[in-house]
């Protein structure tokens, strides 16, 4: 069976000092401490260490192998997206991001799809981007759940999506910059519980801001089987019946009628969690993840969906058919 893992991250094996040469500092860099890691430097802090498998093409199909997968989409890490840097400087960012992942994609068409990333603070230079990203065979964008923390459901970000659809180029939406990160940041809770809502604010900043309804053709996937949202469909339903007044403002559909308009991610780790949201999204809806290579992902790639004694159709259609769908590819690109 082809088995392919839409939610995969990868960095260069070295980045410019971007701080040193545009001025100003808070820009991510790597310094290697010893053979096969890097740490994630931000200016002197540290952010977070990595091994090479978050950059040696080879070692990560190598690595897949022996989980049965064969294709990797792959995308930046959340926090090079830099977003509250000057827009000229994240486009530049951006330009050296993507084209690293499209050589990426070029030396190993069978093994990595490619998603771009976009200086999205700026909706000319964002348009621009992604414009290039279909030009150089990148096939979607990763953007992120707020943009310097505003909701994807502002006016400047609308004419972004739409040249999404015009142009076929696949959305995949990463939380990041979590919500009251300085007010929880002990027991990691930014990234268990501050992660998981801003995913939620990403999608119904989507729906009740009428995006999906002016663009029914946008290809959206969420990340982390959609975060909290769809646990917590019922609340978010019943606010907007019962204060209309306060949700309903731009959009009058009930927003439980776009479950299945969206794709989200299988990242629940908890088998009853998956088949609550097979069930609400419809299994079409559902593709392989993993937040690779990251330990907080489901590092075994899938291998719990493979125990929950789901139908063959089904299994299939998350491991491959789903993903292909989303990003509008054909199965025989890798056969």
């Amino acid at each position: 069976m082809l088995k392919i893992d839409m939610h995969t991250h990868i960095i260069p094996p070295e980045l410019p000092r971007w701080a040193d040469k545009f001025g100003y500092d808070g820009f991510i860099h790597l310094e290697r401490h010893r053979e096969g890691y890097a740490h994630m430097m931000r200016g002197e802090t540290f952010f977070r260490e990595i091994c090479s498998n978050c950059w040696d093409p080879a070692e990560r199909i190598a690595e897949y192998a022996t989980h049965h997968t064969q294709v990797q989409v792959i995308s930046t890490i959340p926090v090079l997206f830099a977003y509250w840097a000057r827009a000229a400087h994240t486009h530049e960012v951006a330009r050296f991001l993507n084209d690293h992942i499209a050589q990426l994609v070029a030396d190993y068409p069978r093994q990595y799809i490619g998603l771009g990333t976009l200086p999205m603070q700026d909706t000319q230079r964002a348009i621009e981007e992604l414009e290039r990203c279909r030009d150089i065979g990148l096939v979607g964008v990763q953007i992120g759940s707020n943009i310097n923390d505003q909701n994807l459901s502002e006016p400047s970000f609308y004419p972004i999506f739409e040249a999404c659809q015009e142009l076929g180029m696949a959305v995949f939406v990463h939380p990041w910059n979590m919500m009251g990160m300085q007010a929880m940041s002990k027991y990691w809770l930014p990234w268990l519980v501050g992660m998981p809502a801003e995913t939620a604010r990403a999608i119904c900043s989507l729906i009740f801001s009428g995006i999906f309804e002016r663009l029914p053709e946008l290809r959206v996937c969420f990340a982390h089987a959609g975060g909290s949202f769809l646990p917590t469909i019922g609340r978010i339903e019943h606010g907007f019946n019962c204060r209309p007044d306060l949700v309903a403002v731009d959009n009058p559909v009930n927003p439980r009628q776009y479950l299945g308009k969206f794709w989200v991610d299988c990242i629940t780790h908890d088998p009853a969690l998956l088949r609550f949201i097979l069930d609400m999204v419809g299994t079409d809806r559902v593709t392989l993840g993993s937040d690779y290579p990251f330990p907080l992902g489901d590092l075994d790639i899938g291998a719990f969906v493979t125990e929950m004694n789901l139908p063959k159709t089904t299994v299939q259609q998350i491991f491959c058919d789903n993903t292909l769908q989303w990003l509008a590819l054909e199965r025989s690109a890798f056969a």
